[in-house]
C-alpha cells in the first residue's frame, strides 16, 4: 500500500459487538428461525465465550466451519496462525510448494465436493501468488475462501516488508474482500466469507488479517451472528415469468437447451435431466458444464462453441429459442454476438443478475437459482402439456441428427507416424470409465479432453474455462484427490502447462496423494502453434518447448517425475497406449507421471475461427459442412 493511502474504511472489517451466548427461543422465534436458517455453515455447534487469539479464533472458527483440508504455504505475517494449526486435531493442512497451487487445489476441492475451498498464504508475495487462482475462481465460479497474513495494522500503508494491499489487488476478482485489524472480529468474518462464498453465485472470497489482530487476545463464541446488509440471494423464480417462459416454450418449434456450468454449481443435474426429458428438445452442454447432462443421452448434441461439435454449435444458430439455464453467453460460445442463434428467443435463467441481458437481451428474464427454477419450469410444462398436448419436434431432430450422423467430432491420423494426441485422450478416458475425475490444463489438450472423453456425471470434469489458466491441472487434479480420495483422478496436461506447476508433485508424494498426469507432449505451446499455422503462415514464433520426439528433452518428464519420487512412464507407439495407461491406473500408491509423445502437427477441430460468425465454422482446415443437404 503506497504512502500517504489511508484505508477505505468501506474495506476494513467493520466493528461488531461481540455476540452473546444463544439463548433458548420463544415459539415465534423458532417459527422464524426455521423460516431463515442460520447461515452460518458447518454443525453449529454452540461455543460459549473463551478467551484465545485471534490465530487461534481462525483455526477454531475453520473447525467450527466443517473445514477438513486446507492448502497453504506459512510466511512471516501468517505465522502466527500456523502455531494453533500445529495442534489442530479437526484440519489436515497440506503444504504446497507454491501459494498457486494452493489457489488451484483449494479449486479442485471445491469442485468436486461443492464445499468451500480453503487456501492460505502469508504476506506480499506469498498473497499476491494466489491471486492468479483467484482471478480463475471468479471466473468460473468456484467457492473458496483465501486467508492471508498482513502485515501489522500500525504499519499498514507505510510500505513496510512484504506488504502489498491484497484487498485493493484482488477487489475486482472476488465476490468481497475483507481487512480484519481487530481480533475480535475474526470469527463473525470468517462466517461472512464462507456464507458469502457459498450462497447465490460461488465465488472466492479473500480475507486479509493483520498480524497484531492474530497475536492479540479475543472473546470466541460461536456461532457468530452474520448481518451483510445490502447481500441478499433470490432462490425462487418469479412464478409469472416462469409461466411465460413455459408458453414460448410451447410456441417454438426449434428450442435449445443451452446449459452453462450454473447448472453444476447448483447441483441441478437430475432435474435437469427430468425436464429435458419431458420436453424432449436437444441440450448442448458448454464447457464449464459437461457432465451434467449425460453425453450417452439421445438428447445430448454436444458442447457448443469455438471448438464444438457442428451439431451443437449449429442447434444454436439455427433455432427459434433458447432456453438458456445457468450459461453467460460467453464469447467462446456465441462467436460474433451480433450473429449468434439471430432467430431466437431467449429464456434466461440465472441465479446471478448481473449476467441476465448483459451481452443478449432476454425475452423472458428469470433471476433465481436453477435448482428451484428447472423443477418449476417442469410443473409449468405439465400444466401446458395436459391443457394443450406435448408439442412435435421431430422435423428439429431430423435436422440435427443428420448433423449428428454427417460431421461427428473426430481426428485424422498424423503422417509423421507418431500418436494422434485425440486417441490418447480416448483411450485414457475408455480405460478410466466415468466414475474418475479429469482436471485439464489449457489449450489443444483441454479441447481435446472436453471432446473425446464421455462424461456421464456432473463433477467430473474439471478445467480453467473464463481465464484459461496454464498450470491449473495438476494441482487441482491434487485438490480433487483430496476432496475425492476413493475416484481416480487424471490430470491431462500439456507439456507447456505441466512445467508450470508441476512442482505440486512433491506435494502429492509427501502427503500421499495418488493422481495420475498425462502430459500430452507435443513439444510445443500447441494451441498458439495451431492458431500460427492457420493464421501466421506457419511462423512458429518461440512456441517450440523441446520436450519430444527428436528433440533435446528438457526437461525429460520421466526422470522428472522420478525425482519428485513418482512412477515415470513414457509412450510413443501406438500399440503402447493402452498397456502404458493400464499400468498407470494399477499404481495406487504413489503419483503418476506418463509422457505420452504425440504429434505436433495435430489441430483442434471444429473450429470457429475468432471474429467470425458461427455459421462459418469448419470441421477442418478450409473445409466448412455442405449446408445444402441440410434442411
Amino acid at each position: 500500500m503506497s504512502k500517504g493511502s489511508p484505508i477505505s474504511p468501506a474495506l476494513m472489517a467493520a466493528k461488531q459487538p461481540t455476540p452473546a451466548a444463544p439463548v433458548h427461543q420463544s415459539g415465534r422465534d423458532a417459527a422464524a428461525s426455521a423460516a431463515h436458517p442460520n447461515p452460518v455453515l458447518g454443525p453449529n455447534r454452540v461455543v460459549p465465550p473463551t478467551q484465545m487469539t485471534g490465530s487461534e479464533a481462525i483455526v477454531r472458527s475453520l473447525e467450527e466451519l466443517g473445514v477438513d483440508d486446507i492448502f497453504g504455504l506459512p510466511g512471516g505475517a501468517i505465522l502466527p496462525t500456523y502455531d494453533p494449526l500445529m495442534a489442530s486435531s479437526k484440519l489436515r493442512h497440506i503444504l504446497v510448494r507454491h501459494e498457486q497451487g494452493a489457489g488451484h487445489a483449494a479449486q479442485g476441492y471445491a469442485m468436486v465436493t461443492g464445499r468451500p475451498g480453503v487456501c492460505i498464504a502469508t504476506s506480499g508475495p506469498g498473497a499476491t501468488n494466489l491471486v492468479t487462482a483467484i482471478a480463475d475462481a471468479h471466473m468460473d465460479s468456484v467457492p473458496m475462501v483465501a486467508i492471508t497474513g498482513q502485515v501489522s495494522s500500525a504499519v499498514i500503508g507505510s510500505d513496510a516488508f512484504q506488504e502489498a494491499d491484497i484487498v485493493g489487488i484482488t477487489m475486482p476478482i472476488t465476490k468481497h474482500s475483507y481487512l480484519v485489524t481487530k481480533s475480535q472480529d475474526i470469527p463473525r468474518v470468517l462466517a461472512e466469507a464462507f456464507h458469502i462464498a457459498s450462497t447465490g453465485r460461488p465465488g472466492p472470497v479473500l480475507v486479509d488479517i493483520a498480524k497484531d489482530a492474530q497475536v492479540g487476545p479475543m472473546t470466541f463464541s460461536w456461532p457468530p451472528k452474520i448481518d451483510i446488509p445490502g447481500y441478499r440471494t433470490v432462490v425462487r423464480g418469479h412464478s409469472k415469468q416462469v409461466r411465460e417462459a413455459a408458453r414460448l416454450i410451447m410456441a417454438s418449434e426449434r428450442p435449445v437447451f443451452y446449459v452453462g456450468g450454473g447448472v453444476i454449481k447448483a447441483h441441478a443435474s437430475a432435474e435437469l435431466l427430468e425436464l429435458a426429458e419431458l420436453l424432449g428438445a436437444p441440450v448442448v452442454t458448454t464447457l464449464m458444464a459437461r457432465g451434467v447432462f449425460p453425453d450417452s443421452h439421445p438428447q445430448h448434441v454436444g458442447m457448443p462453441g469455438m471448438h464444438g461439435s457442428v451439431s451443437a454449435v449449429t442447434a444454436l444458430q439455427q433455432s427459434d429459442l433458447l432456453i438458456t439455464l445457468g450459461a453467460r453467453f460467453d464469447d467462446r460460445v456465441t462467436g460474433v454476438l451480433s450473429s449468434f442463434a439471430p432467430g431466437a428467443k431467449v429464456i434466461h435463467a440465472d441465479i446471478d443478475p448481473a449476467e441476465i441481458s448483459k451481452n443478449r437481451t432476454a425475452d423472458v428474464p428469470i433471476v433465481g437459482s436453477v435448482k428451484e427454477i428447472i423443477p418449476e419450469f417442469t410443473a409449468a410444462l405439465r400444466e401446458q402439456f395436459a391443457a394443450n398436448g406435448a408439442p412435435d419436434f421431430s422435423a428439429w431432430w431430423t435436422v440435427l441428427n443428420r448433423l449428428r450422423e454427417s460431421y461427428p467430432i473426430g481426428f485424422t491420423q498424423p503422417e509423421d507416424g507418431l500418436s494422434a494426441p485425440q486417441h490418447v485422450i480416448q483411450r485414457i478416458g475408455e480405460l478410466t470409465g466415468p466414475e474418475a475425475v479429469y482436471a485439464a490444463g489449457v489449450g489443444q489438450h483441454q479441447m481435446w479432453a472436453a471432446q473425446f472423453i464421455k462424461y456421464e456425471r456432473p463433477h467430473a470434469w474439471l478445467n480453467s474455462g473464463g481465464l484459461g489458466t496454464m498450470g491449473y491441472a495438476v494441482p487441482a487434479a491434487m485438490g480433487a484427490k483430496v476432496g475425492n480420495p476413493d475416484r481416480v483422478v487424471w490430470a491431462i496436461d500439456g507439456d507447456g502447462c505441466f512445467q508450470m506447476t508441476n512442482q505440486e508433485l512433491a506435494t502429492c508424494v509427501i502427503n500421499n496423494i495418488p493422481i495420475k498426469v498425462a502430459v500430452i507432449n507435443n513439444s510445443s505451446l500447441g494451441m498458439v502453434r495451431q492458431w500460427q499455422t492457420l493464421f501466421y503462415e506457419g511462423r512458429y514464433s518461440n512456441t517450440d518447448l523441446n520436450t519430444g520426439h527428436n528433440t533435446v528433452r528438457v526437461p525429460d518428464f520421466v526422470k522428472l517425475a522420478d525425482a519428485y519420487g513418482c512412477v515415470g512412464l513414457r509412450c510413443e507407439r501406438d500399440e503402447d497406449i493402452d498397456a502404458t495407461i493400464q499400468r498407470a491406473l494399477e499404481i495406487n500408491d504413489r503419483p503418476v507421471v506418463v509422457d505420452f509423445v504425440v504429434s505436433r502437427d495435430s489441430m483442434v477441430w471444429p473450429m470457429v475461427p475468432s471474429g467470425v460468425s458461427n455459421d462459418l465454422i469448419q470441421i477442418a482446415r478450409n473445409m466448412t459442412p455442405d449446408w445444402e443437404q441440410e434442411d
